[in-house]
């Protein structure tokens, strides 16, 4: 698809891949909305992106959702792409007195719930425009899990459902465009207590999900993802040991 001179909404915009993602993208003549908790660390990000607009918006709050919606069809009625992209996740062993039920509430209801229920409602929106894209960000954990992370590889794994089974639905019906972006353990905020430092740059994979929309490319396998794919298929026993060692 055709990624320039668009309207293209960011959720988790303020920081990491979201940021990244956003800095390319307006280099391509879009407009940026970028979305997330914090309107002082949005403003940071937006002076870094030019024409942006920072819309703080707790995904996972639908009071926050419904501003959200109500303002983007207000003035920004020419949005064409959501970007996915906010998450959460908590590094932990499960076993007893592992609070595992209320981490997997909270990341199942950011990384996955709060995705079905904005996507939604800005489907009629999308729907609109003549060419128009859903992006959401799984991660290389949806094919198999990484047990110091296991409810948030299972949201990530729920997401990647989710996203196959939109991309059947809305291409019996519209010309919205379902794309899944699949990077393998990123530098961020988000990932330093399971090691981010030894993750790739955020920059590698705004430059990836560039070149993944523009050759249409449904599932984008960032740097190791696509190997790792190719292994699992072969044998999941031993993608799951690897990802685990």
């Amino acid at each position: 698809m055709n990624i320039s001179h668009k309207t293209i909404l960011i959720t988790g915009g303020g920081s990491g891949i979201g940021l990244a993602i956003a800095q390319l993208l307006s280099e391509h003549g879009n407009r940026l909305i970028l979305t997330g908790r914090n309107q002082a660390k949005l403003d940071r990000a937006a002076a870094q992106v030019p024409n942006a607009t920072a819309i703080a918006c707790d995904i996972t709050n639908a009071a926050d959702v419904t501003r959200l919606v109500d303002r983007v069809q207000t003035e920004f009625g020419d949005l064409s792409v959501l970007i996915n992209n906010a998450g959460q996740g908590s590094a932990y062993q499960l076993g007893a007195n592992a609070n595992a039920f209320a981490i997997a509430e909270a990341e199942m209801t950011t990384n996955y719930l709060a995705i079905v229920r904005l996507t939604e409602l800005l489907l009629p929106m999308l729907g609109q425009q003549p060419e128009a894209a859903i992006v959401n960000v799984s991660s290389i954990v949806a094919f198999a899990p990484q047990v110091k992370i296991p409810t948030y590889s299972a949201s990530k794994a729920a997401l990647h459902s989710y996203t196959q089974a939109l991309r059947h639905s809305l291409a019996k019906t519209t010309a919205i465009r379902v794309f899944e972006l699949m990077p393998p353990l990123v530098d961020t905020e988000l990932t330093q207590e399971i090691g981010g430092a030894n993750g790739i740059p955020p920059q590698q994979v705004a430059t990836e999900l560039l070149a993944g929309l523009e050759q249409d490319t449904n599932e984008i396998l960032v740097g190791q993802t696509a190997q790792f794919y190719d292994y699992h298929r072969a044998s999941p026993a031993e993608a799951f040991a690897m990802l685990n060692q």
